[in-house]
Protein backbone atom coordinates (compact mmCIF):
# COMPACT_ATOMS: atom_id res chain seq x y z
CA UNK A 1 0.00 0.00 0.00
CA UNK A 2 1.54 2.88 -1.41
CA UNK A 3 1.46 5.88 1.81
CA UNK A 4 0.60 9.60 1.52
CA UNK A 5 0.18 12.32 4.11
CA UNK A 6 -0.48 15.66 2.74
CA UNK A 7 -2.99 17.50 5.28
CA UNK A 8 -4.08 21.26 5.22
CA UNK A 9 -1.53 23.14 7.03
CA UNK A 10 1.17 21.42 4.74
CA UNK A 11 -0.66 23.65 1.54
CA UNK A 12 -1.22 26.75 3.32
CA UNK A 13 3.01 26.18 4.19
CA UNK A 14 3.80 25.65 0.59
CA UNK A 15 1.92 28.82 0.18
CA UNK A 16 3.79 30.78 2.32
CA UNK A 17 7.16 29.30 0.51
CA UNK A 18 5.86 30.34 -2.59
CA UNK A 19 5.34 34.09 -1.23
CA UNK A 20 8.57 34.42 0.83
CA UNK A 21 11.27 33.15 -1.30
CA UNK A 22 11.03 36.27 -3.90
CA UNK A 23 13.57 38.01 -0.36
CA UNK A 24 15.72 34.69 0.29
CA UNK A 25 19.29 34.49 -0.08
CA UNK A 26 19.48 31.15 0.74
CA UNK A 27 17.76 27.96 1.32
CA UNK A 28 18.61 25.54 4.01
CA UNK A 29 16.65 22.24 3.73
CA UNK A 30 17.43 19.96 6.58
CA UNK A 31 17.62 16.36 5.79
CA UNK A 32 17.05 13.01 7.61
CA UNK A 33 20.92 11.70 7.59
CA UNK A 34 19.66 8.26 7.65
CA UNK A 35 17.14 8.43 4.28
CA UNK A 36 18.94 11.75 2.85
CA UNK A 37 17.33 11.24 -0.55
CA UNK A 38 13.58 10.10 0.88
CA UNK A 39 13.55 13.08 3.38
CA UNK A 40 14.35 15.57 0.37
CA UNK A 41 11.04 17.41 -0.94
CA UNK A 42 10.92 17.04 -4.63
CA UNK A 43 8.51 20.41 -4.27
CA UNK A 44 11.17 22.06 -2.62
CA UNK A 45 13.23 22.89 -6.09
CA UNK A 46 10.42 23.98 -8.02
CA UNK A 47 9.49 26.17 -5.42
CA UNK A 48 12.53 27.83 -4.59
CA UNK A 49 13.90 27.59 -7.93
CA UNK A 50 17.13 29.16 -8.83
CA UNK A 51 18.21 30.28 -4.86
CA UNK A 52 21.62 28.66 -3.71
CA UNK A 53 20.17 25.76 -0.85
CA UNK A 54 22.56 24.26 1.64
CA UNK A 55 21.54 20.41 2.76
CA UNK A 56 22.21 19.75 6.00
CA UNK A 57 21.74 16.13 6.92
CA UNK A 58 21.19 15.86 10.29
CA UNK A 59 20.65 13.30 13.37
CA UNK A 60 24.01 11.75 11.53
CA UNK A 61 24.87 10.85 15.00
CA UNK A 62 22.35 7.97 14.31
CA UNK A 63 22.87 7.32 10.70
CA UNK A 64 25.95 5.02 9.22
CA UNK A 65 29.17 7.46 9.13
CA UNK A 66 29.96 5.29 5.40
CA UNK A 67 26.73 6.20 4.01
CA UNK A 68 26.78 9.68 5.29
CA UNK A 69 29.70 10.37 3.65
CA UNK A 70 28.36 9.28 0.49
CA UNK A 71 25.13 10.90 0.59
CA UNK A 72 27.46 14.58 1.04
CA UNK A 73 29.71 14.09 -2.03
CA UNK A 74 26.34 13.06 -4.27
CA UNK A 75 24.68 16.68 -2.62
CA UNK A 76 28.11 18.64 -2.52
CA UNK A 77 28.36 17.56 -6.33
CA UNK A 78 25.44 19.63 -7.40
CA UNK A 79 25.53 23.33 -8.71
CA UNK A 80 24.81 26.00 -6.04
CA UNK A 81 24.67 23.49 -3.10
CA UNK A 82 26.54 22.60 -0.44
CA UNK A 83 26.10 19.74 2.00
CA UNK A 84 27.22 19.29 5.42
CA UNK A 85 26.15 16.74 8.13
CA UNK A 86 25.20 17.53 11.67
CA UNK A 87 23.23 16.80 14.95
CA UNK A 88 21.14 19.39 15.63
CA UNK A 89 21.60 19.59 19.57
CA UNK A 90 25.23 20.87 19.21
CA UNK A 91 25.95 24.26 19.19
CA UNK A 92 29.67 24.16 17.74
CA UNK A 93 28.81 22.11 14.44
CA UNK A 94 25.22 24.10 14.13
CA UNK A 95 27.16 27.42 14.04
CA UNK A 96 29.10 26.09 10.56
CA UNK A 97 25.62 26.92 9.11
CA UNK A 98 26.06 30.06 9.46
CA UNK A 99 29.44 30.27 7.92
CA UNK A 100 28.09 28.15 4.96
CA UNK A 101 25.36 30.48 4.16
CA UNK A 102 27.74 33.34 3.45
CA UNK A 103 30.11 31.14 1.67
CA UNK A 104 26.49 30.53 -0.42
CA UNK A 105 26.11 33.88 -0.88
CA UNK A 106 29.18 35.97 -0.66
CA UNK A 107 27.71 39.63 -1.34
CA UNK A 108 24.99 39.37 1.63
CA UNK A 109 25.96 41.04 4.84
CA UNK A 110 25.92 43.78 7.02
CA UNK A 111 23.44 45.94 8.21
CA UNK A 112 22.84 47.47 4.62
CA UNK A 113 22.56 43.42 2.58
CA UNK A 114 21.12 41.35 5.74
CA UNK A 115 21.30 38.24 5.14
CA UNK A 116 17.74 36.63 4.60
CA UNK A 117 17.53 32.35 4.94
CA UNK A 118 14.74 30.17 4.73
CA UNK A 119 14.95 26.61 6.76
CA UNK A 120 12.43 23.77 5.00
CA UNK A 121 12.45 20.33 5.93
CA UNK A 122 9.63 17.59 6.09
CA UNK A 123 7.99 16.42 9.59
CA UNK A 124 9.98 15.39 12.19
CA UNK A 125 13.69 16.43 11.23
CA UNK A 126 14.70 18.42 13.72
CA UNK A 127 14.37 21.32 12.32
CA UNK A 128 12.88 23.34 15.73
CA UNK A 129 15.87 21.77 17.90
CA UNK A 130 18.41 23.24 15.39
CA UNK A 131 16.56 26.21 15.74
CA UNK A 132 16.55 26.23 19.70
CA UNK A 133 20.40 25.29 19.56
CA UNK A 134 21.35 28.26 17.52
CA UNK A 135 19.47 31.04 19.30
CA UNK A 136 20.21 29.26 22.76
CA UNK A 137 16.53 29.25 24.13
CA UNK A 138 13.41 27.72 23.35
CA UNK A 139 12.17 29.54 20.35
CA UNK A 140 10.65 27.14 18.78
CA UNK A 141 8.76 23.64 20.38
CA UNK A 142 9.84 20.62 19.83
CA UNK A 143 8.76 16.50 20.10
CA UNK A 144 8.77 13.32 18.80
CA UNK A 145 6.08 13.47 16.54
CA UNK A 146 5.22 14.71 13.03
CA UNK A 147 3.74 18.23 12.60
CA UNK A 148 4.43 19.93 16.05
CA UNK A 149 4.96 23.26 14.04
CA UNK A 150 2.62 24.73 12.18
CA UNK A 151 3.39 28.51 11.73
CA UNK A 152 5.85 30.45 10.26
CA UNK A 153 8.44 32.23 12.23
CA UNK A 154 10.97 34.90 11.61
CA UNK A 155 14.34 34.45 14.10
CA UNK A 156 16.86 36.67 14.32
CA UNK A 157 20.32 35.34 14.95
CA UNK A 158 22.54 37.95 14.31
CA UNK A 159 21.93 41.66 13.61
CA UNK A 160 22.21 40.65 9.86
CA UNK A 161 21.28 37.44 9.57
CA UNK A 162 17.36 36.84 9.19
CA UNK A 163 16.38 33.38 9.63
CA UNK A 164 12.54 32.37 8.59
CA UNK A 165 11.67 28.84 9.92
CA UNK A 166 9.05 26.99 8.18
CA UNK A 167 6.19 24.34 9.26
CA UNK A 168 7.31 20.69 8.54
CA UNK A 169 6.45 20.30 4.89
CA UNK A 170 5.53 16.71 2.71
CA UNK A 171 4.50 16.14 -0.59
CA UNK A 172 1.38 16.29 -2.31
CA UNK A 173 1.80 12.75 -3.43
CA UNK A 174 5.08 10.38 -3.21
CA UNK A 175 6.00 8.59 -5.95
CA UNK A 176 8.47 6.45 -4.35
CA UNK A 177 7.15 3.64 -2.43
CA UNK A 178 10.16 3.13 -0.64
CA UNK A 179 10.31 6.50 0.29
CA UNK A 180 6.85 6.40 2.20
CA UNK A 181 8.27 3.18 3.91
CA UNK A 182 11.35 4.89 5.22
CA UNK A 183 9.56 8.22 6.33
CA UNK A 184 6.88 6.70 8.33
CA UNK A 185 9.96 4.55 10.20
CA UNK A 186 11.38 7.59 10.50
CA UNK A 187 8.45 9.46 12.44
CA UNK A 188 7.64 11.86 9.58
CA UNK A 189 4.42 10.79 8.48
CA UNK A 190 1.79 11.06 10.90
CA UNK A 191 0.39 7.80 12.73
CA UNK A 192 -2.73 7.64 11.32
CA UNK A 193 -1.67 7.28 7.84
CA UNK A 194 -0.03 4.14 7.59
CA UNK A 195 -0.08 0.48 9.08
CA UNK A 196 2.52 0.37 12.17
CA UNK A 197 3.39 -3.32 11.20
CA UNK A 198 3.93 -2.95 7.71
CA UNK A 199 6.00 -0.48 8.01
CA UNK A 200 8.03 -2.57 10.78
CA UNK A 201 8.04 -5.43 8.28
CA UNK A 202 9.20 -2.98 5.15
CA UNK A 203 11.97 -1.82 7.65
CA UNK A 204 13.14 -5.07 8.96
CA UNK A 205 13.48 -6.79 5.55
CA UNK A 206 15.64 -3.84 4.45
CA UNK A 207 17.60 -4.40 7.98
CA UNK A 208 17.95 -7.65 7.51
CA UNK A 209 20.25 -7.69 4.48
CA UNK A 210 21.90 -4.63 5.36
CA UNK A 211 21.74 -5.35 9.45
CA UNK A 212 21.67 -7.85 10.32
CA UNK A 213 24.41 -8.30 12.91
CA UNK A 214 22.57 -5.05 14.79
CA UNK A 215 19.48 -6.66 14.32
CA UNK A 216 20.61 -9.64 16.37
CA UNK A 217 23.21 -7.98 18.72
CA UNK A 218 19.71 -4.93 19.69
CA UNK A 219 17.34 -8.41 20.04
CA UNK A 220 19.31 -11.21 21.11
CA UNK A 221 17.62 -13.73 18.51
CA UNK A 222 19.10 -16.18 16.38
CA UNK A 223 20.84 -15.27 13.28
CA UNK A 224 18.55 -13.80 10.96
CA UNK A 225 19.65 -14.14 7.49
CA UNK A 226 17.57 -17.12 6.15
CA UNK A 227 14.38 -16.03 8.46
CA UNK A 228 11.72 -13.66 7.14
CA UNK A 229 10.74 -10.70 8.14
CA UNK A 230 7.68 -11.89 9.36
CA UNK A 231 9.51 -14.73 11.68
CA UNK A 232 12.08 -11.31 12.49
CA UNK A 233 9.25 -9.18 13.83
CA UNK A 234 7.25 -12.73 15.71
CA UNK A 235 11.34 -13.74 17.10
CA UNK A 236 11.54 -9.81 18.31
CA UNK A 237 8.01 -10.01 20.18
CA UNK A 238 8.74 -13.10 21.87
CA UNK A 239 12.39 -11.89 23.04
CA UNK A 240 10.49 -8.48 24.08
CA UNK A 241 7.09 -10.11 25.98
CA UNK A 242 4.94 -8.76 22.81
CA UNK A 243 2.27 -11.46 23.20
CA UNK A 244 -1.10 -11.95 23.67
CA UNK A 245 -2.84 -15.17 24.66
CA UNK A 246 -1.90 -18.76 24.34
CA UNK A 247 1.75 -17.84 23.51
CA UNK A 248 0.75 -15.69 20.53
CA UNK A 249 2.52 -12.80 19.46
CA UNK A 250 1.02 -9.12 19.29
CA UNK A 251 2.53 -8.18 15.98
CA UNK A 252 1.10 -4.63 17.11
CA UNK A 253 3.14 -3.97 19.96
CA UNK A 254 6.10 -5.71 18.04
CA UNK A 255 5.94 -3.34 15.02
CA UNK A 256 6.06 -0.36 17.49
CA UNK A 257 8.88 -1.71 19.54
CA UNK A 258 10.84 -2.28 16.14
CA UNK A 259 10.17 1.30 14.94
CA UNK A 260 10.92 3.02 18.65
CA UNK A 261 14.31 1.31 18.83
CA UNK A 262 14.96 2.47 14.90
CA UNK A 263 13.79 6.10 15.41
CA UNK A 264 16.39 6.20 18.76
CA UNK A 265 19.02 4.87 17.76
CA UNK A 266 19.13 2.24 20.23
CA UNK A 267 19.50 -0.92 17.31
CA UNK A 268 23.22 0.81 15.82
CA UNK A 269 23.66 3.73 13.58
CA UNK A 270 21.84 2.79 10.15
CA UNK A 271 21.09 4.37 6.72
CA UNK A 272 18.32 2.88 5.06
CA UNK A 273 19.34 3.78 1.63
CA UNK A 274 22.56 5.13 -0.82
CA UNK A 275 22.55 7.60 -3.65
CA UNK A 276 22.68 4.95 -6.11
CA UNK A 277 19.61 2.64 -4.10
CA UNK A 278 17.72 6.01 -4.33
CA UNK A 279 18.14 6.80 -8.06
CA UNK A 280 17.01 3.40 -8.66
CA UNK A 281 13.70 3.73 -6.58
CA UNK A 282 13.13 7.12 -8.11
CA UNK A 283 13.60 6.31 -11.43
CA UNK A 284 11.03 3.46 -11.02
CA UNK A 285 8.79 5.46 -9.46
CA UNK A 286 9.02 7.73 -12.16
CA UNK A 287 8.61 5.28 -15.08
CA UNK A 288 5.61 3.90 -13.08
CA UNK A 289 3.72 7.55 -12.59
CA UNK A 290 4.88 8.15 -16.55
CA UNK A 291 2.51 5.45 -16.78
CA UNK A 292 0.28 5.92 -14.37
CA UNK A 293 -0.42 9.07 -16.03
CA UNK A 294 -0.66 7.82 -19.75
CA UNK A 295 -3.22 5.29 -18.82
CA UNK A 296 -5.32 8.26 -17.42
CA UNK A 297 -5.51 10.57 -20.51
CA UNK A 298 -5.98 7.33 -22.58
CA UNK A 299 -9.19 6.99 -20.47
CA UNK A 300 -9.75 10.91 -20.62
CA UNK A 301 -9.83 10.60 -24.66
CA UNK A 302 -11.81 7.74 -24.48
CA UNK A 303 -14.33 9.12 -23.09
CA UNK A 304 -14.35 12.07 -24.56
CA UNK A 305 -14.26 10.19 -27.70
CA UNK A 306 -17.58 8.56 -26.77
CA UNK A 307 -19.19 11.55 -26.11
CA UNK A 308 -18.54 13.14 -28.93
CA UNK A 309 -19.97 10.07 -30.57
CA UNK A 310 -23.34 9.92 -28.86
CA UNK A 311 -23.70 13.33 -29.52
CA UNK A 312 -23.08 13.13 -33.23
CA UNK A 313 -24.95 10.02 -34.39
CA UNK A 314 -28.20 10.41 -35.87
CA UNK A 315 -31.69 9.68 -34.16
CA UNK A 316 -32.79 5.99 -34.15
CA UNK A 317 -35.73 5.73 -36.14
CA UNK A 318 -36.93 3.05 -34.46
CA UNK A 319 -36.91 3.85 -30.68
CA UNK A 320 -39.87 4.62 -29.23
CA UNK A 321 -41.49 8.12 -29.31
CA UNK A 322 -41.37 9.97 -25.63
Amino acid sequence: MAIQWFPGHMHLTQKAIAERIKDIDVVIELLDARLPGSSANPMLAELTGHKPGLKVLNKQDLADPERTALWLAHYNALPDTRAIGLDASLTTPARQLIEACHALAPSRGGMAKPMRVLICGIPNVGKSTLINTLTGSRKAKTGDEAGITKLEQRIVLADDFYLWDTPGMLWPRIIVARSGFNLAASGAIGRNAFDEEEVALELLAYLKGHYAGLIEARFKIDPIGAATEDEVLDAIGRKRGALLGRGRVNLQKAAEIVMNEFRSGNIGRITLETPDEFARWLAAGQHADAERAAKKAARGRKKGSGRREDASAPPDPEAAPD
